[in-house]
């Protein structure tokens, strides 16, 4: 069982927006925007979305990076996610009920407060890479596996 699901990072010259989940799955940790794709919505669409409700934003410019399949060993649902990266919008990011945005340096990206995946594959999307992933996790902290393979910008 496949769940198709967002994530758009916000990316303007040295620095990268991140939201602090405040409730729900992956509560607590730094992270880009997104989450599920409604019924009868393009993939872009929900992207579109999700920004707008986690961060209170309107994205005007962006490309997508890549697919992501993240799999929790005995968990039959494999979360399949498309990866943005975002530049222009329009309003200020604020602090929604779900996220709190805010401004990081690429070199004081939070790593060790985000999911472990995130260090492998979003330094080489911040430099324009774009890539396919599979992530295998025992639980929500602890990698078991992944394969990246890298492409060729489309």
């Amino acid at each position: 069982m496949i769940k198709v699901l967002t994530l758009c990072i916000i990316h303007q010259g040295h620095q990268v927006l991140l939201g602090m989940k405040k409730r729900g799955f992956g509560q607590g940790r730094w992270n880009g925007f997104g989450g599920k794709v409604h019924e009868g919505e393009s993939i872009e669409e929900a992207m579109k979305r999700e920004l707008k409700e986690e961060a209170g934003i309107v994205l005007n410019s962006y490309e997508k990076k890549g697919v992501i399949d993240f799999e929790f060993q005995g968990e039959a649902q494999i979360l399949e996610v498309h990866v943005f990266k975002g530049s222009e919008f329009e309003g200020e990011p604020v602090e929604t009920e779900e996220m709190k945005p805010q401004w990081f340096a690429i070199g004081d990206i939070p790593f060790d407060q985000m999911w472990v995946d995130d260090k492998y594959w979003l330094p080489s999307v911040l430099e324009g890479k774009n890539f396919k992933a599979k992530f295998l996790f025992a639980d929500e902290d602890t990698l078991i596996d992944h394969t990246i393979e890298w492409k060729q910008p489309e």
